[in-house]
């Protein structure tokens, strides 16, 4: 599509939001700003974003006037497709793209592109390292923090993007075609904004739509889901397993990890030699040297990478050991399944921190996994009562409510003895009480540091 003569409509005005505006600038193309907060100070937005100072920025209601004179429609990652402004224009005939759309038009090079529930950002973060030690020119982007719009104005034709994309950025993809993807697994999430397990499922699957017979997806076998997915795709499929032997692709095979292909099969490294905790870290990490092999890179340039690399943050990271008793921030973990992984990494007795922003999840499956490990659960948030009540159902009273993280975090730190662990692992976005999770993991570390002896 020739964009040069577009209008462009960028709806948010966010990190995503502004890139977008500055690369549309930086290619001359014509652009408005939207929020729909009509009491969004311009002047400060302006003067935090001077780049864009001579765009025009509406905020309020969109009239159709407006409307009328967009070509193009952008939406930033937070901003639901089904909103009724939207589905106007959509039903006006104009195209919806979001960040990731509107980056492709413009970047060159190749792209590896990641998705699932969990596991993404570590396994983008891994193979972003991977990409790095073998190619000069990497960008790692996407739902990762880096909007991919803020760097295609600066990739060439030997640029290899790294992308981690959520399935918010994957329902307005259209001509996406990344040269490998990954589907690390699917469980249910944000079924607060797609409505349905079906349209979530759906939005992860697109991520290969566009992909040719000369591409690759790696996906879980261990995924009911993706393993039917993976036998209609008319892509070449590398599958990875952490329970059972494969006669091809990558297996955890007890404490190592294998590559089976052409009926033989190669050691690609030892779990003991890694600094990763948990079962699911072992299928981030078979997932980044699928896709890392996949695309040419040598095994031994892999193994460089693997051998260092180190938990990524707020992801079940080690903070500090007072009294005995060691600090585990998995702020990342913001839904049930991804909390689970939390707990099955903890190899002392927990006190666990949960609760947040509820996203319309269940909890029954979290409560289950605690499997003896959790000695007290306190709970912070909108959900905390909700989870109150689903831990009693499974006959689990060891609970405590808490109005702040830092009370969580004292009466954890009052109760707890040499040998246990104190671990933040929500469950839940972090919504309401902090702007993202990575500020709820910030001030945990910080509150933890400050404790005295």
């Amino acid at each position: 599509m020739e964009l040069k003569n577009k209008r462009f409509l960028i709806v948010g005005t966010g990190k995503s939001g502004v890139a977008a505006a500055e690369l549309l600038k930086d290619k001359g193309i014509a652009a408005v700003l939207y929020d729909g907060n009509d009491k969004l100070d311009k002047a400060a937005f302006f003067e935090k974003n001077e780049k864009l100072s001579d765009l025009e920025l509406i905020t309020g209601e969109l009239t159709k006037e407006q409307m009328e004179k967009t070509d193009i429609l952008v939406l930033s990652p937070g901003v639901p497709t089904d909103l009724p402004m939207v589905n106007t224009m959509r039903d006006m005939g104009i195209p919806v793209w979001g960040e990731i759309e509107l980056a492709y038009a413009f970047a060159k090079g190749r792209v590896l592109a990641i998705t699932g529930t969990n596991g993404k950002t570590t396994t983008t973060t891994l193979l972003g390292d991977i990409m790095k030690n073998c190619f000069k020119d990497v960008k790692v982007v996407g739902n990762i923090g880096i909007p991919y719009t803020s760097v295609a104005a600066d990739t060439t034709e030997d640029t290899v993007t790294v992308a981690e994309i959520s399935s918010f950025q994957l329902e307005t993809v259209h001509d996406f075609a990344p040269k490998v993807t990954a589907i690390l697994n699917i469980t249910p999430d944000h079924l607060n904004r797609h409505h349905t397990m079906e349209n979530y499922i759906a939005a992860k699957e697109s991520i290969t739509a566009k992909q040719s017979l000369k591409d690759f997806c790696v996906l879980n076998y261990e995924d009911d889901v993706l393993r039917a997915f993976g036998e209609k795709l008319a892509v070449n499929v590398t599958w990875f397993s952490s329970k059972q032997e494969l006669s091809s692709g990558l297996y955890l095979d007890e404490d190592t990890i294998y590559l089976a292909e052409n009926g033989t099969k190669t050691v690609v490294v030892k779990t003991e030699e890694l600094n990763l905790l948990g079962r699911h870290n072992y299928e981030n990490v078979m997932a980044a040297v699928a896709m890392a092999y996949r695309f040419g890179v040598p095994m031994e340039k892999i193994r460089e990478v693997l051998l260092r690399f180190t938990a990524v943050e707020h992801r079940i990271e080690y903070v500090t050991e007072k009294r005995g008793i060691r600090f585990y921030n998995d702020s990342k973990g913001t839904n049930p399944d991804a909390a689970i992984q939390g707990i099955r990494a903890m190899n002392r007795p927990t006190f666990l921190i949960g609760g947040g922003y509820d996203k319309d999840s269940t909890y029954d499956e979290w409560i289950e996994a605690f499997d003896g490990k959790v000695k007290e659960l306190v709970l912070i948030g909108q959900t905390r009562e909700k989870i109150a009540k689903t831990a009693k159902e499974h006959g689990f009273d060891s609970i405590q409510m808490a109005d702040s993280l830092e009370e969580a975090i004292n009466i954890c730190y009052s109760h707890a003895v040499s040998g246990d662990a104190i671990l933040l692992s929500p469950a839940c976005a972090s919504w309401g009480m902090f702007k993202d999770y990575e500020e709820r993991g910030r001030i945990f570390k910080e509150i933890v540091c400050s404790l005295k002896e």
